[in-house]
């Protein structure tokens, strides 16, 4: 048996329960590993959980709920060299869909034994590290606005988000921003802005997701000044990471990029978390600084250079 650290988030609202833990260590063990498994509460657990199983010499840590908990966990292993595996166990999964890691459960714990490693990048901004993508304005109003309907008057995700999109067009709010990208510098006034960890594809039926997560650049998305209803539509295209298929969008990329505003704090969405970040906000992509186990291609088995998500080492941790 291979002993391997397991982190879930117990507040994801699935239900987790004593005997769900022993059906999942069971699944864990009928394929190879001993899992020593924690029900987290909070983000802060979570990173503690995963620091700790760091610094004990763990080979693979395992983190299990959406991409807020995929995050926080991960943060805790960038550049450690240490395996991260994906459990993919919220509504959206962004990171797991484009890293093509399965979404039924027995199916992902199997990845963990029968796939290889990939090293992929990650995007920061003022030392947070992110996975999917960091945005300003619109969005991070909307899901501060989202929570608290949530908290207080104990609406739906999806309601709360609907009415905190509705306040946000009687609102029409717009930031300046400076931008220093590839030494350039440019001045927008706009609702949103939006950096991506490596860039979106938004060809076909593969709207809003990414091709690969190793070309070491980020996406910068700036929207130019939309009607009412545009901010409406820039939010939930934002949501579901469609933002470049829109005409009125900017679109550069580059390996860092600093944002300037004239105001000194400000609410910046990490992975659908929303921090207070004191300005200037500077971001920089950290190039295969995680080790991600992915699935493993087809005829591909003892290869592991030919999987083209980057280069790979085997689930155990030796090479």
């Amino acid at each position: 048996m291979i002993p391997i650290v397991v982190i879930i988030n117990a507040g994801a609202g699935c239900g987790y329960a004593a005997d769900w833990t022993e059906q999942l260590d069971a699944k864990f063990r009928a394929n190879g590993f001993e899992a020593a498994i924690t029900l987290a509460e909070s983000g802060a657990d979570m990173i503690a959980t995963a620091q700790a199983a760091v610094a004990a010499g763990a080979a693979m840590v395992v983190a299990g709920g959406g991409d807020g908990t995929i995050n926080a966990v991960a943060s805790a292993l960038v550049d450690s060299g240490v395996a991260f595996g994906v459990l993919p166990l919220g509504t959206l999964n962004h990171f797991a869909k484009d890293l093509r890691i399965p979404l039924p459960l027995d199916e992902a714990i199997a990845n963990l034994a029968q796939g290889a490693a990939a090293l992929v990048d990650v995007g920061e901004v003022n030392g947070r590290v992110f996975l999917n993508n960091s945005s300003l304005g619109l969005y991070p109003d909307i899901v501060r606005d989202r929570e608290k309907q949530q908290r207080r008057l104990g609406r739906g995700k999806w309601l709360a988000f609907a009415w905190a999109a509705l306040a946000a067009l009687r609102r029409y709010p717009f930031l300046s921003v400076r931008l220093s990208v590839n030494g350039e510098r440019h001045a927008r006034s706009t609702p949103f802005v939006f950096i991506g960890n490596n860039e979106y594809v938004m060809q076909g039926f593969n709207i809003g997701e990414r091709a690969r997560l190793d070309a070491g650049q980020l996406s910068l998305y700036v929207a130019q000044r939309p009607g009412r209803l545009g901010l409406v539509r820039l939010a939930f295209h934002a949501l579901s990471g469609r933002l470049a298929e829109q005409k009125d969008v900017d679109v550069l990329l580059a390996t860092e990029m600093d944002i300037e505003t004239r105001h000194k704090r400000l609410r910046v969405a990490t992975d659908g978390e929303v921090t207070v970040m004191v300005t200037p906000l500077r971001y920089r992509i950290r190039r295969g600084a995680l080790r991600v186990l992915v699935p493993r291609p087809a005829g591909a088995a003892g290869d592991p250079a030919a999987n083209s998500a980057g280069p790979f080492l085997s689930a155990t941790g030796s090479e």
